[in-house]
């Protein structure tokens, strides 16, 4: 049976879109790490051994991209540097960062299991990621998902 999906186009599709800005490796740690509150470069740097040109990079895309800002500060007798603080747009990204966390704690922990997990400050309740749709039903398994042609589906033409 041919998939439906095959009618439409993927040109302008979004989760392309998305992966052209967080599909590189190094992107997810950089955020973890701001996430986590590792916001400066030599602290980032440090703590991930991400090499220094491929930090600089990514920290320099995802300003580009709106997903973080640089704040200047100065230590006492310093030059003026910058860390990394999330915008909205980043901050959008949490969800994924938490659906990324549970997969790798899932099938990737080591046998002592996980080395974080990310709490709500008010209950110290664990953090996951649920699937809820724009009714409320909360989906108990991805398979009662379907995907449709959204508003801005084009047909596909074959070249």
């Amino acid at each position: 049976m041919r998939p439906a999906a095959l009618d439409w186009s993927v040109e302008n599709c979004t989760v392309g879109r998305a992966m052209s800005i967080l599909g590189e490796r190094w992107t997810f740690v950089v955020l973890r790490e701001i996430f986590t509150g590792v916001r400066r470069f030599e602290d980032m740097r440090r703590h991930t051994d991400i090499p220094r040109q491929v930090l600089t990079n990514r920290l320099t895309m995802l300003v580009e991209q709106g997903v973080l800002r640089r704040e200047p500060y100065r230590e006492p007798g310093e030059r003026l540097r910058h860390e990394y603080r999330l915008t909205e747009k980043g901050f959008d990204l949490y969800p994924v960062l938490i659906a990324v966390w549970e997969w790798g704690d899932r099938y990737l922990a080591d046998s002592e299991g996980s080395p974080v997990t990310v709490a709500h400050r008010d209950c110290e309740g664990t953090l996951g990621v649920q699937l809820v749709c724009s009714e409320g039903h909360v989906l108990k398994s991805p398979r009662e998902a379907a995907t449709r042609p959204g508003p801005g589906a084009k047909l596909f033409e074959a070249r």
